[in-house]
């Protein structure tokens, strides 16, 4: 089996949160895999409350089963990553997943603060941190203002109300000609 580098950094994870390491020695021993379909990772749960790699021959407690196209998804709302996945096995098993997958952070500044000190490590987060509160911003600002452009000045899209409005117009339309149709037929047969 060749190494993996994964559970090096799910480690690295766990053993900045005590907590986690807690969550896990419940469940020591049993086995989980992710499987993307392209590619399983299987991971044990050793006696310290850490994770190792085994063998993709190893049966797994619980497998959650994910697919590579809603990954980006899951990037985007990590609180929601199991509404995109499909779990088979120990249901307290993949609960502990889903809740260290929700709270498990990476402190950044305490790992960045060994190489340039705690100072520079915090300037260097702080800078991170704007600069993806800009590009959030940014992209918001973004889609708004196409969504404005193709709403008002070049309309390509119609506004949920005005489709709405439309639609009870063309029914009072509807029902007025059909009035209209009885009438035209009642003068029609009183001739």
């Amino acid at each position: 089996m060749k190494p993996n580098p994964l559970p090096y950094a799910i480690n690295h994870l766990l053993a900045q949160e005590p907590w986690a390491q807690r969550k896990l020695l419940a469940h020591r021993g049993k086995t989980a895999a992710i499987d993307t379909g392209l590619l399983t990772l299987r991971l044990r749960i050793t006696d310290d409350g850490m994770v190792e790699a085994v063998d993709t021959q190893v049966a797994s407690d619980v497998t959650i089963k994910v697919k590579l196209s809603d990954l980006p998804l899951i990037a985007v709302d990590p609180e929601r990553a199991f509404s995109y996945v499909k779990i088979d096995g120990d249901a307290d098993l993949a609960n502990a997943i889903s809740q260290l997958s929700q709270n498990l952070r990476w402190d950044a500044a305490h790992d960045l603060s060994k190489l340039v000190g705690e100072i520079a490590a915090q300037r260097m987060v702080s800078a991170g941190e704007s600069a993806a509160a800009t590009v959030k911003a940014t992209h918001k600002s973004f889609t708004e203002n196409l969504a404005e452009y193709f709403l008002e000045e070049q309309p390509m899209l119609v506004r949920p109300a005005a489709v709405t409005g439309m639609g009870d117009r063309v029914g009072r339309l509807r029902d007025d000609v059909e009035r209209l149709i009885k009438r035209i037929e009642k003068l029609e047969s009183r001739s």
